[in-house]
């Protein structure tokens, strides 16, 4: 997209000291890190990667480092392999972290979403940039740039590089880095997707060569054996709770083993409840750990999951798709769960 080409009200969502900020910042630090939320799906990672290319393409050392690995299923984005994650690299994740002279915080609002990084980065002397579209930001920095009325982080960084006439370093593959994170935190589009700038940047997007299709094929069709098999197990093991509009599914660490499953097989399982009118929300407890359990929820209309997810399970997100965890046996995270739903029928309609 030309700059100067037609009117958008991206020239106006964020504000101009805070793009000039970034800028003077990103010229003056020679060594970059940008890192993302624990457990990175496709929008922290294509909104890292993304970044990761356009300061490389201006002469930056920029290296993007990770809690853990990226799921299989997104190791196709350009710039995933290149990733430092410290559950392998602990070492080289903190070295890059102590000598940075910028870190971009991408998709997080609060440390404690980076997990085993948080330390690091917390002590590290290096200027900081948060950007980022969750609610309630509580994470220091530099340069702060929260929307969380825009529908992903990619998005986001999309509106930062056209106001910073950053655009122009994008590739068709750093383009297709954004146009997943886009795809992912919107469910191919299906919801908080309604806002007409978000097709301006697909727009945008596809003049940079993107396939669309193809990326479609890639994230939300594309699937191993394993993954088909534990999605549909989860499927008939749901539980509907109609006097709370609610379904529930539980897979817990015997289960997982059963079906060789592997981090992101069971990505997307929480939505397909969705598809039954009676049912206005979804829980996915998947059991991570013996005293640990991973907590997904996706909502319709107005129901507020994050509000669900913050108040139950310490986590957050948007009002119709939010995560956290609970630290116990999943026979007690559902108990807590079952214990605190009626606090939430009154946002039935």
């Amino acid at each position: 997209m030309n700059n100067n080409s037609r009117p958008s009200r991206f020239n106006t969502v964020i504000d101009n000291d805070c793009v000039e900020r970034v800028k003077q910042l990103v010229l003056a630090s020679p060594r970059i890190v940008i890192t993302c939320h624990v457990s990175p799906d496709g929008d922290a990672l294509g909104s890292s990667t993304a970044l990761c290319s356009v300061l490389r393409a201006m002469g930056k050392d920029a290296t993007v480092v990770t809690a853990d690995c990226p799921p299989k299923a997104l190791l196709f984005l350009p710039g995933v392999r290149d990733i430092v994650a410290a559950t392998r690299q602990p070492d080289a994740a903190t070295s890059l972290i102590a000598k940075a002279d910028l870190i971009f915080c991408l998709d997080f609002n609060m440390l404690a979403r980076v997990d085993r990084l948080a330390d690091a980065i917390r002590s590290s002397q290096a200027r900081r940039v948060v950007i980022d579209h969750h609610l309630d930001p509580d994470i220091e920095a530099d340069v702060l740039i929260s929307h969380p009325e825009v529908s992903s982080t990619s998005a986001l960084l999309y509106i930062f590089m056209w106001q910073a006439y950053w655009c122009r370093y994008l590739t068709r593959s750093s383009a297709a880095c954004i146009y997943t994170g886009m795809m992912t935190d919107t469910g191919n589009f299906s919801y908080n997707s309604n806002d007409p700038d978000l097709y301006l940047i697909i727009h945008d997007l596809l003049r940079k060569g993107i396939d669309k299709d193809q990326l479609y094929k890639l994230v939300m069709n594309t699937s191993s054996e394993s993954s088909v098999r534990i999605m549909g197990y989860g499927q008939y093991k749901m539980q509907l709770m109609s006097d709370h509009r609610l379904a529930l599914i539980m897979l817990n660490r015997d289960e997982l083993k059963e079906f060789d499953y592997s981090k992101g097989d069971t990505e997307g399982l929480v939505n397909t409840p969705l598809a039954i009118p009676e049912v206005t929300w979804s829980v996915f407890m998947r059991e991570d750990g013996p005293d640990m359990v991973k907590v997904s929820m996706r909502s319709k209309g107005d129901f507020p999951v994050n509000r669900v997810c913050e108040e139950c399970f310490g986590g957050g997100g948007h009002i119709n798709a939010a995560g956290g965890e609970y630290h116990g046996p999943l026979t007690r995270a559902l108990d807590h769960l079952l214990k605190n739903l009626p606090n939430y029928d009154n946002f039935l309609k």
